[in-house]
């Protein structure tokens, strides 16, 4: 009769778009969960700029896996990578894509501007269509590669490419706020604990000894 309530689909998806609490509550989380990781401060740094690098890609549902491969790569810490990739969220991702999409269109000279929903439909009308493709492997349906085409060249590849820059400026800041941060909390860490010991031996103020 303790037991908690699961929570429902509905409230799993909501707690997505907006968090219990709010997004600053979630915020604040994770920069505790980060200062308190057990290891170096630059690894730690290096871990969150790879999560945050990957977040300006256009690797939706890949994010987790490719901060992962990014932050070995970098030899940065792995748990820092998938809090650092939390900088992709659905308040965040679609000022993301218009920014990269916008970007990288300039970029490879395409022209033509996206909004968050005509951007957020190619990705599922070529989702659809590959999905389409992949049973036709089964139902002897023929394959279709008009939209693929269509969204690879006018979305995917411009998104790629225009969130390179600002993914490697958002990396770059998080990291340089990062590594002071996670440098200061171990300090402090490290104070307590040796005013702790401090304390406890004997002859010391606190160990009532000599009163």
């Amino acid at each position: 009769m303790f037991k908690r309530k699961p929570r429902s689909y509905s409230q799993l998806a909501s707690d997505i778009v907006y968090p219990r609490g709010g997004w600053s509550r979630a915020v604040r989380y994770i920069v505790h969960r980060v200062r308190r990781l057990p290891d170096e401060p630059s690894r730690i740094g290096r871990g969150v700029a790879a999560g945050v690098f990957i977040s300006f890609t256009p690797l939706f549902g890949a994010h987790l896996l490719g901060g992962l491969a990014l932050a070995w790569l970098m030899r940065g810490n792995l748990i820092a990578a998938v809090l650092g990739s939390l900088i992709g969220n659905p308040v965040t991702i679609p000022f993301i894509a218009v920014m990269s999409v916008g970007l990288g269109r300039w970029m490879l000279g395409v022209p033509g501007s996206m909004s968050p929903g005509v951007i957020m439909a190619a990705f599922t009308a070529a989702s659809g269509q590959l999905w389409h493709n992949f049973m036709s492997i089964f139902d002897g349906r023929v394959a279709e590669w008009d939209r693929l085409l269509a969204f690879f060249n006018g979305i995917f590849l411009p998104y790629l490419v225009g969130g390179l820059i600002p993914g490697l400026i958002a990396a770059t800041v998080f990291h340089y706020l990062t590594v002071p941060l996670v440098r200061t909390y171990h300090r402090r860490k490290l104070q307590r604990i040796a005013r702790r010991h401090a304390s406890a031996r004997p002859g010391s103020e606190d160990s009532g000894e000599g009163r």
